[in-house]
């Protein structure tokens, strides 16, 4: 599998005026964010990590000094290598080796690509991107999606729009 970057959290603003940055977490949240020390191919580098106690974290970086450096990091994205996530259990999959996915019907029929992973709430739902840029969403069910590998995900053609 070619190692792609996986995102984490965001950077949503400057907390105070020591360089301290509020963060919007995705995907496991906090703990899924304190193993790793270092983001975005190394350049920043995580010196301490705190819960802000709303589903979100408090995060200092070595290379910000104060809150204009901190302000400037607002939008920025904090990656890790895919490489770096903990091994999978049998069944398990991070959403992001979806991305990217050719998808096909069961009957072999090209449909489009994987644009998106998101869930609402009751179950994890993928939205594919048609070849014209119309999308579609599919629940990521058995009924629905039988299955996937590293090159395709398959998609029930009962499903597709």
């Amino acid at each position: 599998m070619q190692d792609k970057s996986v995102t984490l959290a965001a950077v949503t603003g400057a907390h105070g005026v020591t360089g301290e940055v509020r963060l919007k977490l995705f995907g496991e949240g906090f703990d899924a964010l304190k193993p790793h020390k270092s983001f975005n191919e190394g350049k920043l580098t995580l010196s301490k990590v705190r819960s802000d106690n709303k589903g979100g974290a408090i995060a200092r970086f070595a290379e910000v000094a104060d809150r204009t450096a901190a302000e400037k990091l607002r939008g920025t994205v904090l990656t890790v290598s895919r490489e770096a996530l903990p091994a999978l259990e049998e069944g398990e999959f991070y959403h992001s080796d979806l991305l990217g996915l050719t998808v096909v019907t069961d009957n072999g029929d090209e449909v489009g690509t994987v644009c998106a992973v998101e869930n609402f709430g009751a179950t994890d739902i993928v939205e594919i991107e048609k070849p014209d840029g119309k999308k579609f969403m599919v629940p990521l069910t058995e009924q629905a999606v039988p299955g996937w590998d590293a090159e395709k995900l398959i998609v029930s053609a009962d499903f597709v729009d």
